[in-house]
């Protein structure tokens, strides 16, 4: 049969996602008997091996492969399914690549095969001819009583050109139920080829406790991965055994999702930083001049996050188109599963992507790393100048961002717990009365010890002074001297006043008039604070204090309570008048011993006097206990203003002085911080990736779960860039991006339902910190530890190991400067020491998994820190060495070069074997990596491609 031959054409997976049909009836019927329930396992799987191929040059043997491809009618056409490798050079070459076809494939036992052998005459150009060909209908594979067939190939002129041999690997259920042909004696081969049978692994349950979860089938992968790429190989072992290799590639839609969530975020986040500096009332006209500028910033970039994120996959041609800025490039996961007739069931999964790094906004010779210092050298530059704003240690920066999260957190929890204490007295519930108010009592007072703060009392008085109706003549936004060190509580003249005898007999007796009046607008703004200083005392003070109210009213219900349940009604009247006397003498039943004495004495105590009156009153004297609520209303009220008026004066105070911090580098400050949210967010895509899969393929590892909510996830970033022009830059870009990795913490939780966008992650928090939901199905989620169920927050430990392995990095390492790489390897090595000597301390070595090398991790650790500190051109064994620890530390592994395509590809198929040539078919519209041949010669050997896969293509 002749036909027109069709490959099926290549879209990314997050374009379409093609249907999967199930394997039609009379396909199963014929299908060898063997486990169904492995998800992975194929449909059809035979290998092919050719012999005594002829060409027409007789001094020369063939390099050859196969192509095959498949028609089912009533469809006229082939269409190309699957090819094996290239084996040079010899007449009788045996291909270790298996053609597998799964149920997607469609194929019924009408469906015929055709083989078509081809001879390579020049690799490099890609020269070729068809020797010959077979074909064979599915049917008759299936039929054969061993599965196997010998084919007489053709070529075009219908001449014998040599002969191929099928052979179909044969499923069966149990080790001792094999037909007796199923399997040779050691040594009985078929073109040197050994038949057989599938190991005893593929039958066991491919539930939870599968020793591998399926990309296609698990509900919870197949949510978060598509557009998977399968590759099948057969290799023979020295004991007359096989190992089964099945290689997948995948796309993610997490490449879209977490970027939209993320960006959406960010936004949330800018717009209430917008807010808050609306929010602060009226202030003067330099001051409000300058708030103007700071939200007009904020609102340009506010504009930039909102024109990115494109619905699309980021192939490595987009990686500098501005609407996919937040979009990891080319990101795939690379899985490969080695399986063994003695059960030996292995998963190793990479995750591959892009440098993390603002590729559209280019690097001019710098990344983040060198931004960041030139943004903090700009501060302290401003510091100096006495430019406008106002220049903070920046652990006062750090502090006021903090308060500003612990008041809004504090003042939401007060108010909550104020509500339900509220409840509590309307229900008449004692107990609930108890703890709700033990649990509101340690809430408010956390708020007033959070108030009483020295840099808080500083802003607050500088926000004073930005007021309009504060005198004139107060000092200028770039005066020092609302500094928080020129000014504070313990330091303010109300504690150490002047006296005017002393002032009239200072030597300033004899000034000129306008250093009088100088003296005089001082003084006039020094009391301005005291006074401004003595209020804020009185707003944090009136709450401890309407607190102890609180405390005070709700005693004195329980009692009475208690009383009228247990005693006469005499009793009662005699309690209450004993109450109202030891009110009459300031006598309280509880204190709060946080305030100071003396601080207490010049405050305006109206809650006191309010309850005082309440106490008093004979128509609570006489009410009934049933009326709990009528007598904490007001207090409760009163408790709740008090907490909003202080929290919302404490913020104003933070968001000023942070305002004032970031005015002088405000627009260099956003633009830094938008690239690193770039980058962030990329390297963040990666790395939920990357658990998701880690957590679902050790499910039933009690070891890495324990290790897992007990120290953390280790995070191996595995980088191939040069150090050598832009891709020092990028090298920058993605040091900082892993190293933001650490404020994110992971969190379990039980999906709501079994829905596709029900188990797909959810981000919250922001820039402070990053909080990751994974939901996994109600049965997956059982099987979790109890700490993991009950919503424990799972740290991650990332390292970044890079070493260049192109052209550039020689030029680099002749001409050029590698300190950087050193700095990061070095930063890194200290991590992951610090990360397994952590283990040791907590942690049995039983958790990691087990190993065959003779190697111990002290031992690997201490040859990566001599390759780390050797100067060595080019030293790939810290990739293989940190890759390796991190693999038997229960590590998530990333690589990563400029695209993901070229040299990550030469890294991984270094463990792997194939699939790589599809990435570059997806990115660049061609199966040829982006290398010439003078490139290689500076590779090292091992990251070297074969002739003929390779040449000049588009990056």
């Amino acid at each position: 049969m002749s036909g027109k031959e069709r490959s099926p054409r290549h879209r990314p997976w997050s374009v379409y996602r093609a249907n999967t049909f199930d394997l039609s009836a009379e396909m199963m019927g014929l299908a060898l008997s063997g486990n169904s329930q492995d998800p992975d396992e194929p449909v059809l799987e035979f290998s092919v091996a050719c012999s005594e191929l002829v060409t027409p040059a007789v001094d020369r043997k063939p390099t050859s492969f196969v192509a095959v491809s498949c028609t089912t009618p009533p469809q006229a056409f082939w269409t190309k399914h699957a090819q094996t490798e290239i084996i040079e050079g010899t007449s009788n070459p045996i291909f270790l690549s298996s053609i597998a076809f799964f149920q997607d494939s469609l194929i019924s036992q009408q469906t015929q095969v055709k083989l078509s052998v081809y001879d390579v005459k020049d690799r490099s150009q890609g020269t070729m001819y068809m020797l010959g060909s077979a074909m064979f209908s599915v049917k008759e594979l299936l039929q054969d009583k061993h599965h196997r067939l010998h084919l007489t190939l053709r070529s075009a002129e219908n001449e014998r050109v040599g002969n191929i041999t099928v052979i179909a690997w044969q499923i069966e259920e149990k080790r001792d139920q094999r037909a007796p042909v199923a399997r040779l004696q050691r040594g009985d081969t078929v073109n040197g080829r050994m038949v057989l049978p599938v190991d005893e692994s593929l039958t066991e349950s491919m539930g939870i406790k599968s020793k591998s979860s399926s990309l296609c089938k698990d509900p919870l992968l197949k949510a978060v991965f598509g557009g998977v790429m399968s590759r099948t190989y057969r290799f023979p072992t020295t004991d007359g055994n096989h190992l089964r290799v099945l290689e997948q590639m995948a796309e993610s839609v997490l490449s879209l999702h977490i970027p939209r969530q993320f960006v959406k975020l960010l936004l949330e986040e800018d717009a209430v930083r917008v807010c808050e500096l609306e929010e602060l009332g009226e202030l003067s006209p330099c001051w409000e001049n300058l708030r103007r500028q700071i939200i007009t910033q904020y609102q340009t970039i506010i504009l930039t996050y909102q024109e990115t994120i494109s619905p699309s996959f980021k192939s490595s041609t987009l990686k500098a188109e501005r609407k996919l800025e937040f979009i990891p490039t080319n990101l795939h996961i690379q899985r490969m599963r080695v399986q063994g007739e003695s059960g030996y069931d292995r998963t190793y999964d990479v995750v591959t992507i892009g440098a993390p790094a603002a590729h559209h906004q280019g690097f001019k010779g710098c990344g983040l790393r060198k931004l960041l210092h030139k943004l903090e050298e700009a501060r302290k530059h401003s510091a100096g100048s006495g430019s406008k704003g106002m220049a903070y240690q920046a652990q006062d920066v750090v502090k006021a961002k903090e308060l500003i999260g612990q008041i809004n957190t504090l003042k939401t929890q007060v108010c909550y717990y104020t509500e339900r204490l509220s409840r509590a007295a309307k229900d008449r519930s004692a107990n609930a009365l108890e703890r709700t108010l033990a649990i509101l009592s340690e809430k408010t007072r956390q708020l007033v010890t959070v108030c009483d703060s020295k840099l808080l009392s500083s802003a607050i008085l500088a926000l004073a002074a930005a007021r309009p109706e504060f005198t004139q003549g107060t000092p200028s936004p770039s005066s020092s001297s609302l500094s928080p060190s020129s000014r504070s509580p313990s330091r303010s003249p109300s504690r150490h006043p002047t006296s005017p005898s002393r002032a009239a007999t200072s030597p300033s007796r004899h000034a000129t008039p306008a250093e009088a009046n100088e003296a005089s607008k001082s003084k006039r703004t020094s009391l301005q604070a005291d006074v401004h200083e003595e209020e804020w005392e009185k707003v944090w003070l009136n709450v401890d204090k309407s607190l102890e109210c609180v405390i005070q009213r709700v005693d004195r219900l329980l009692q009475r309570d208690k009383i009228q349940s247990d005693s006469s009604s005499e009793d009662v009247f005699l309690l209450a008048d004993e109450e109202q006397k030891n009110t009459k003498k300031g006598t309280h039943t509880h204190t709060h011993t946080h305030t100071h004495p003396n601080r207490r004495m010049c405050a305006v105590w109206f809650v006191i006097e309010s309850e005082s009156r309440i106490n008093s009153s004979p128509q609570v004297e006489k009410s009934s206990p049933g009326e709990w609520s009528d007598a904490l209303y007001p207090l409760l009220t009163t408790l709740t203003d008090c907490a909003s008026l202080m929290s919302d004066k404490a913020k104003k105070a933070m968001v000023f002085l942070l305002m004032q911090d970031s005015a002088p580098t405000i627009a260099m400050s956003l633009t830094l911080q938008y690239r690193r949210d770039v980058v962030f967010c990329q390297t963040l895509t990666a790395l939920i990736c990357g658990f998701t899969l880690k957590l679902r393929n050790c499910l039933c590892d009690s070891g890495f779960l324990r290790q897992l909510h007990t120290i953390g996830l280790l995070v191996q970033y595995e980088g191939l860039l040069s150090t050598y022009g832009e891709e020092l830059a990028m090298l920058e870009d993605m040091s900082v991006g892993v190293m933001d990795l650490r404020n994110v913490t992971f969190k379990v939780t039980q999906a709501t339902s079994g829905f596709g966008p029900d188990m797909l992650p959810v981000i919250t928090g922001n820039r402070n910190g990053f909080n990751v939901r994974v939901p996994m199905p109600g049965a997956m989620f059982d099987t979790l530890p109890r700490e993991i169920q009950n919503g424990m927050l799972l740290r991650v430990q990332p390292v970044l190991f890079n070493v260049g392995i192109n052209e550039q990095q020689t030029l680099a390492e002749k001409f050029g400067d590698t300190s950087l790489q050193e700095v990061i390897n070095m930063e890194s090595l200290t991590r992951l020491s610090s990360y397994y000597d952590q283990f040791k301390e907590v942690l049995p070595e039983d958790c990691l998994p087990r190993s065959r090398s003779t190697t111990s991790l002290p031992e690997m650790l201490k040859l990566l820190s001599q390759n780390v500190n050797a100067k060595k051109s080019k030293n790939v064994e810290i990739l293989w060495q940190a890759a390796e620890i991190c693999r038997r530390l229960n590590g998530v592994r990333l690589t990563s070069c400029k695209s993901a395509k070229d040299r990550t590809a030469m890294s991984l198929t270094l463990e792997h074997e194939g699939c790589r040539r599809e990435n570059t078919m997806k990115n660049v519209g061609c199966r040829k990596y982006a290398f010439n041949s003078l490139q290689l010669k500076a590779f090292p050997k091992q990251y070297r491609p074969p002739e003929g896969t390779y040449g000049k293509v588009e990056t």
